[in-house]
């Protein structure tokens, strides 16, 4: 049974830092593809950014590009979102998922991708 279980979240002010983290249970991260969506209250789920096996580079939305990056850790098999820059427009609750399947060698851009997901946490940005 695949589990994700995200950390990290919490309160920043703007132009502050955080990072969130995303323990996986089940499944190899560095053998699928990973995504960290957002969703803010009234918006869709949207994606922020994507890895996927072998992925030297990773897919960030444009909203986040130059201020997210997003990394695996195999000896933890933990994927991280370190967010820089932190905006109001940021806030929501980010959520990890994994999806694909083993060794699938491109980004999974659609929610309905994606087969696991963890609980969310929630990121607030204050002004």
């Amino acid at each position: 049974q695949v589990q994700l279980v995200e950390s990290g979240g919490g309160l920043v002010q703007a132009g502050g830092s955080l990072r969130l983290s995303c323990a996986a249970s089940g499944r190899t991260v560095s053998s699928y593809a990973m995504g960290w969506f957002r969703q803010a209250p009234g918006k869709e789920r949207e994606l922020v950014a994507a890895m996927y096996w072998m992925s030297t580079n990773a897919y960030y939305s444009d909203s986040v590009k130059g201020r997210f990056i997003i990394s695996r850790d195999n000896a933890k098999n933990t994927v991280d979102l370190q967010m820089n820059s932190l905006k109001p427009e940021d806030t929501a609750v980010y959520y990890c998922a994994t999806g694909g399947s083993r060794f699938g060698r491109r980004y999974l851009i659609e929610a309905n991708e994606y087969d696991y997901w963890g609980q969310g946490t929630q990121v607030t940005v204050s002004s």
